[in-house]
């Protein structure tokens, strides 16, 4: 399937480009995304007229995520969780738990933008999280987990 890129894709490719995707991928989930549209003769011509403003909507989100990477630099977040006395959690801290750990904090991130690569935290301790802002921007935090008293 070809479409067009109206926004950069990780390990995929830039805006405007001409890409070779499965059709599943295409279908379910960069069209409906409005990432991309199909490569046809009309789209192409569409695409070509707007060019100026989807490279302005890209700047715009690379800037704003560059200024959300800013705030959140060394920005600690501390999770209480409910722990056996050796500091293995009884449960795990998910995404979703740093997400809304961090959106309590004052800092606006959402649960895919969070991404934890060797899984959830099953045990107490300090954690790197990398947190994934847009295509070309990453910051990491620092996520303490403790185990409550009770």
């Amino acid at each position: 399937m070809q479409l067009i890129l109206l926004q950069k894709v990780t390990n995929l490719g830039n805006l405007g480009d001409k890409v070779n995707v499965k059709p599943g991928y295409g279908r379910n989930y960069l069209v409906p995304q409005g990432k991309a549209v199909p490569a046809t003769a009309a789209n192409l011509a569409e695409f070509e007229t707007r060019r100026a403003e989807y490279e302005a909507n890209a700047k715009s989100l690379l800037e704003g995520a560059e200024g959300r990477k800013a705030k959140l630099e060394g920005v600690e977040v501390t999770i209480t969780a409910n722990a056996a006395t050796e500091g293995k959690l009884y449960g795990s801290v998910t995404p979703r738990d740093i997400a809304e750990a961090l959106t309590k904090a004052g800092f606006e991130v959402g649960k895919s933008e969070v991404i934890m690569g060797e899984g959830p935290i099953r045990r107490t301790g300090e954690y790197d999280v990398l947190i994934h802002l847009h295509a070309d921007v990453e910051t990491s935090v620092k996520v303490i987990v403790i185990g409550d008293a009770a």
